[in-house]
C-alpha cells in the first residue's frame, strides 16, 4: 500500500550570508537547504519528501540548518525600531504578583505564586489561614536558565509525602521526584523517564504512574506508541514497579491512565489508542489481588468515573449524550445498561467537579460559563452567582471541605480567585491581581457569522472602547478547531499589549472544538477537517466585511493544531491576511503519525495510511504539502522548540523550507527556533516576554507601521 525509496542527492547546501539584514530587514538572504531525492508512494501517487533530512533531530546537519535560520530570522528581528520598546512595555506589564488558588494537604494550606518576573511560579506553604508563609519548592532553582520546570505533583493521602514531576527543557518526558514534605528531604525514589502521566496515590504507601518503554532512536521524535500503567510502592526502586495494566498484546494502548478514588476504594483505569474515546476499567483495592472489571469494553465514548459513595460510582459520559450527562451506578454491575441518569445531558456541554459533597455542574453556554451547585441526590441547589460575562473554573475540594476555591476571567479581566461557600453560595474576592491595565477602557462583544456552508459560528472580538470600524485597524484573528478543545474567554497579559497599540484581537469558535459538543468536535474531523479552515476563513471575512480590519492589517494565529490551521488557511487563501503566525504547527499531514505520540491524533486527522480517500484528503490541504511555486504568500514568522516532542520541530522546518524556496513576495517568511524550548508548557517568563515583542514587532512592522501605533509610555488604557 505504502511504499518508500530514498536515493539522496544533494542539491544546495546549507549556508548563510553574514551580511544578511545587517542594513535593511526587507533585504533578506535565506539559507540554502538542502534538498533529497525522497519519494514516498502513496496509493500509487508518488509523494516527494525534499526536506526529510530535517526530520533528524539529532544530526549536526539540523543543528547547523537551526542556527543558518535563527541568525536570519534574528538579524530581521534586531532591526525592528520598536522592539525593545515592546518588550520593555510587555516586561513591565508582567511585572505583578499573581498567586494560585490555594488548596489544603496535610497540616498545611498549600498556593504557587510569582512575584512577576520569576521565571517560575514558587510553592508556598502555610499552617493555617494565619500561619506565615515559606517557600516550600521553587522550581527557579531546578536549573540556571529557567528551562526545567515543574510538570504535575500529587500528595499522599496524609498529605506528608509529596510526589512531583519536572519537565527539562519543555520536553514531554519527565522525571518523577519523591519528597518528605515535612522537612523537605529528597527520598530515595526518583522515577526516570516518565511520559503523558498523573501521579495517583494508594492512601500512603505508593502511587500510580504511567509510561512508555524508552524508544529505539531520538527520544525527541521516535514513536511511542504502548503506554503502561505501573504501581510504584514507596522505599522500593523503580526496576520494582509492578505492570498494573497495558504489558499485554490485548492491552496495548497509546494512552493509559489511572485514578485512585478519594476514599481509596477503587482504582480507575482508562485505555485510549487516540485523543476521543476510550475504554474504562475498575480495581477494588479493598481487596488482595483484585480482578479487572470492565465498565465500557469500546472506545466509542469519552467517559470517566468521577467519584464514588461506597459501592456507588458516579460517571462522567458522553455514551448517548453528545454534551455529557452524570450516571450512577453499582459497581458490582457497572456496565452502561444499569446506569441510571443523575444528572441528565442538557443543550449546553456539562463540565463538572466535585466539592464538599456536592456537584457543581459547570456548562459551557456559547462558550460562556454557566455554573450550577446539585446535592449527592442529584438535587438543583442554587445555580452559582458569576461575577460577570466570562469564564469560570475550579469548582473543585475534597469531600470535607467547607469552601472552595475558583477563578474567573474574560479577555479584558485579569484572572481573579473567589472564595465559596459551598453551604451558602456566597463568594467573596480572595485574590485579584494588582496589575496596570484598567478592564473598564476595554470591551468584548460576542457575534454569530455565517461559515461558507451556512453554519453559525460564535466569535468574541475584544478591542479599546471608542475604536474607529474604518478597515484600518491592527487585527490578530486566533483560532484552533479541534481535539474538542474549547476557546472560551480568558485574559492574556501580552494581548493586552496587543490591544492598547489599538489592535483587535478575535477568536472564533470552530468546528473541531467542544464549545458545543461531541456533534460539534466530529464536525471538523478527517473528512471533514474543511469544516474548520473555511470557519476561519469565514471569521477573516466578517472582520473584513464589517471594517473592523481590512487584509492589510490582518494577522492570523494559532499553536499546534492552530497552527496547522494558519498553515492551510494561509496556502489556501494567501491574499486574505498581510501576516501569518503558525506556532509549534502540525504541517506534514502524510507524516504526522509517525512521530512521538502522533499516531493517536488519528481520531481527528485520520492517516495518509488508512484508505486513498483520506490520503488524498489529507494531502489536498497538509501545509507542506500545498505551498505552490510563484505565489505570493504573507509575511509568516513559523516558531517552534528545539525539544517540541509533542509536535516535532521537523513539521516547522519542512514548512518553512517549502516557503522559503517557493513564495514569489517579498514578504519575510522566518522560521524562529526556541532553544531548550518545548510544545510551551513550562516556558520561563523571560522566554515567553522575548517570543512576544517579536511576534507583535514582526506583525506591526510588516502592517507598515515605522513606528508603534500608540504611545506604548503612556501604558494601557491612558
Amino acid at each position: 500500500m505504502k511504499k518508500i525509496s530514498t536515493a539522496i542527492c544533494v542539491l544546495g547546501l546549507i549556508t548563510y550570508s553574514n551580511t544578511a539584514n545587517s542594513q535593511n530587514p526587507n533585504e533578506l538572504k535565506y539559507p540554502e537547504t538542502k534538498k533529497v531525492d525522497t519519494v514516498t508512494d502513496y496509493f500509487g501517487t508518488k509523494v516527494e519528501d525534499p526536506y526529510r533530512w530535517l526530520e533528524d533531530d539529532r544530526s549536526e546537519e539540523t543543528e547547523n540548518w537551526v542556527k543558518a535560520q535563527n541568525k536570519v530570522t534574528f538579524n530581521y528581528l534586531e532591526q525592528i525600531p520598536y522592539r525593545d520598546q515592546l518588550k520593555e512595555r510587555l516586561t513591565k506589564l508582567w511585572d505583578y504578583e499573581k498567586l494560585s488558588a490555594p488548596f489544603t494537604e496535610g497540616d498545611y494550606i498549600y498556593f504557587f505564586k510569582n512575584d512577576g518576573l520569576q521565571n517560575q511560579s514558587v510553592m508556598y506553604r502555610k499552617k493555617g489561614e494565619e500561619g506565615k508563609a515559606e517557600i516550600f519548592l521553587d522550581p527557579n532553582k531546578f536549573s540556571e536558565d529557567g528551562t526545567t520546570s515543574l510538570g504535575g505533583m500529587s500528595f499522599s493521602k496524609d498529605g506528608k509525602i509529596l510526589a512531583y514531576a519536572i519537565s527539562e527543557g519543555g520536553s514531554d518526558w519527565r522525571k518523577i521526584i519523591v519528597m518528605d514534605a515535612e522537612n523537605k528531604k529528597i527520598l530515595g525514589d526518583t522515577i526516570r523517564d516518565v511520559k503523558f502521566s498523573g501521579m495517583s496515590w494508594k492512601g500512603n504507601d505508593g502511587f500510580f504512574y504511567s509510561s512508555y518503554d524508552k524508544p529505539d532512536g531520538s527520544e525527541l521524535s521516535a514513536k511511542t506508541d504502548q503506554h503502561k500503567l505501573y504501581y510504584h510502592k514507596l522505599g522500593t526502586a523503580q526496576s520494582e514497579d509492578k505492570v498494573i495494566f497495558g504489558d499485554s498484546a490485548d492491552q496495548k494502548h497509546r494512552y493509559i491512565g489511572g485514578g485512585v478514588t478519594e476514599d481509596d476504594h477503587y482504582l480507575t483505569i482508562s485505555a485510549r489508542n487516540s485523543t476521543s474515546g476510550g475504554k474504562l476499567f475498575l480495581m477494588d483495592l479493598t481487596i488482595e489481588d483484585p480482578e479487572l472489571v470492565t465498565i465500557l469494553d469500546h472506545e466509542k465514548t469519552d467517559s470517566y468515573v468521577i467519584k464514588n459513595e461506597g459501592s456507588k460510582l458516579f460517571i462522567v459520559t458522553n455514551l448517548d449524550a453528545p454534551n455529557k450527562r452524570i450516571v450512577s451506578v453499582d459497581a458490582s454491575n457497572p456496565t452502561p445498561e444499569n446506569w441510571e441518569d443523575f444528572i441528565p445531558e442538557t443543550e449546553n456541554v456539562l463540565s463538572p467537579s466535585t466539592a464538599g459533597g456536592d456537584f457543581f455542574a459547570e456548562y459551557m453556554v456559547d462558550a460562556i460559563s454557566q455554573v450550577k451547585q446539585y446535592d449527592s441526590e442529584g438535587k438543583l441547589i442554587r445555580e452559582v452567582e458569576l461575577p460577570g460575562i466570562g469564564s469560570a473554573g475550579g469548582f473543585g475540594a475534597k469531600e470535607d471541605e467547607k469552601v472552595l476555591y475558583y477563578s474567573f476571567t474574560n479577555y479584558v479581566t485579569p484572572g481573579t480567585i473567589y472564595k465559596y461557600n459551598i453551604e451558602n453560595g456566597t463568594s467573596e474576592v480572595y485574590n485579584k491581581p494588582n496589575i496596570d491595565f484598567d478592564p473598564e477602557n476595554y470591551e468584548s462583544k460576542q457575534v454569530f457569522y455565517d461559515s461558507k456552508d451556512g453554519t453559525k459560528v460564535p466569535m468574541i472580538i475584544t478591542y479599546k472602547k471608542g475604536t474607529e470600524l474604518n478597515g484600518e485597524n491592527p487585527t490578530i484573528l486566533y483560532g484552533y478547531g479541534g481535539f474538542n478543545v474549547s476557546l472560551t474567554p480568558g485574559f492574556s497579559t501580552a494581548m493586552s499589549v496587543w490591544l492598547e497599540q489599538g489592535g483587535i484581537y478575535a477568536v472564533p469558535n470552530l468546528r473541531g472544538g467542544g464549545e458545543y459538543g461531541k456533534e460539534w468536535h466530529d464536525a471538523g474531523i478527517k473528512l471533514k477537517k474543511q469544516n474548520v479552515f473555511d470557519d476561519f476563513i469565514a471569521a477573516a471575512e466578517y472582520l473584513i466585511d464589517n471594517d473592523y480590519t481590512s487584509s492589510d492589517k490582518l494577522a492570523v494565529r494559532g499553536g499546534s493544531n492552530g497552527g496547522l490551521l494558519v498553515g492551510a488557511t494561509m496556502t489556501q487563501r494567501p491574499d486574505l491576511m498581510q501576516v501569518a503566525l503558525p506556532a509549534v504547527g502540525v504541517m506534514d499531514m502524510l507524516r504526522y503519525h509517525t512521530f512521538t505520540a502522533g499516531a493517536g491524533w488519528a481520531y481527528d486527522y485520520g492517516t495518509a495510511e488508512d484508505s486513498k480517500e483520506m490520503f488524498e484528503y489529507l494531502y489536498g490541504y497538509s501545509p507542506v504539502h500545498n505551498v505552490k511555486e510563484g505565489v505570493e504568500y504573507p509575511a509568516t514568522l513559523v516558531t517552534t522548540g528545539d525539544h517540541d516532542d509533542r509536535v516535532v520541530p521537523a513539521h516547522s522546518f519542512k514548512f518553512a523550507a517549502e516557503l522559503q524556496e517557493k513564495h514569489a513576495g517579498e514578504e519575510p517568511v522566518l522560521i524562529r527556533i526556541e532553544t531548550k524550548a518545548g510544545h510551551g508548557a513550562g516556558k520561563p517568563t523571560s522566554k515567553i516576554i522575548e517570543e512576544y515583542a517579536d511576534i507583535f514587532g514582526f506583525t506591526l512592522y510588516n502592517m507598515g507601521y515605522e513606528d508603534l501605533p500608540k504611545d506604548i509610555e503612556k501604558g494601557v488604557g491612558q
